[in-house]
């Protein structure tokens, strides 16, 4: 498969539709995902995650791509993994807004 049509090209589609729903969300609610401190911020990533796991418990369990492709919601399981992949990107933003030295370092694959 060519570079054209690799997942690279996906990834930046993927980028490019999170920043925008951010933008949208940051809007609409401003900083509300963080109102509550940290542990508040972790307890909604935990929720996600809970979210997810619940909805692969079916058959074949845990296999995440069949079950995204069977789900015919509206709202379904690519929603909620849109949603965590958002909010772990907002945490990750959040802690570069305040210089955290770690979050601000060249990440091991950047390098």
């Amino acid at each position: 498969m060519d570079a054209e049509h690799g997942i690279i090209h996906f990834l930046h589609e993927v980028a490019a539709d999170d920043v925008h729903g951010l933008t949208k969300s940051q809007e609409n609610y401003g900083d509300s995902w963080k109102k509550r401190g940290g542990i508040g911020a972790y307890m909604m990533l935990a929720r996600k995650w809970d979210r997810i796991e619940r909805q692969l418990c079916g058959e074949p369990m845990y296999d995440i791509f069949s079950h995204i492709v069977r789900d015919e919601r509206p709202e379904g399981l690519i929603d909620d993994i849109r949603d965590l992949r958002r909010y772990l990107m907002l945490v990750e933003a959040e802690m570069r807004r305040l210089d955290v030295p770690a979050a601000v370092s060249i990440h091991r694959d950047n390098a």
